[in-house]
């Protein structure tokens, strides 16, 4: 009797196990954008902090912290305030938060534009913003996007 109900537990955890293989993988497919500002400057080690908000297609939103850091042969002082950015590979909206990988190179006087590509895991950052301020250089580090407490 003690195999028979060894063998009916078996079954039951191999069809749970076959349900929720069967069960599709959520895709990577929920469009969330990110409005920002941000201000920093640069003499070597690079410094920005900012505020923006994630909204997502479903209805979700955010308020954030973005901070940026970074080292390389960069110096200037700046200020974003129309940033935009668009997440891709996002399944909900914390996928959104985290380090991203940067690299930049920019120059710029007075009024200038901005733009690059960052990367979290398979989640990538694709953003934009124009503001003012003077830079030169080229710096590598990190983007940091945090939900605001």
């Amino acid at each position: 009797m003690a195999t028979r109900a060894g063998l009916a537990g078996v079954a039951a955890a191999a069809l749970m196990i076959g349900a929720m293989s069967a069960t599709p993988a959520r895709a990577a497919d929920l469009d969330c954008k990110l409005r920002f500002t941000l201000s920093g400057w640069a003499a070597v080690v690079k410094h920005a902090e900012g505020t923006g908000t994630v909204t997502c297609e479903n209805g979700q939103s955010m308020q954030v912290k973005i901070e940026a850091k970074g080292g390389g042969l960069t110096v200037g002082k700046y200020r974003i305030d129309d940033g935009r950015g668009t997440f891709s590979d996002v399944r909900t909206i914390n996928d959104v938060l985290g380090t991203y990988a940067e690299g930049e190179a920019q120059a710029g006087a007075v009024k200038s534009g901005s733009a690059q590509v960052l990367t979290k895991g398979t989640v990538s950052l694709a953003l934009a913003g124009t503001g003012e301020g003077v830079g030169l250089g080229v710096s590598v580090g990190a983007f940091t996007i945090s939900r605001v407490k």
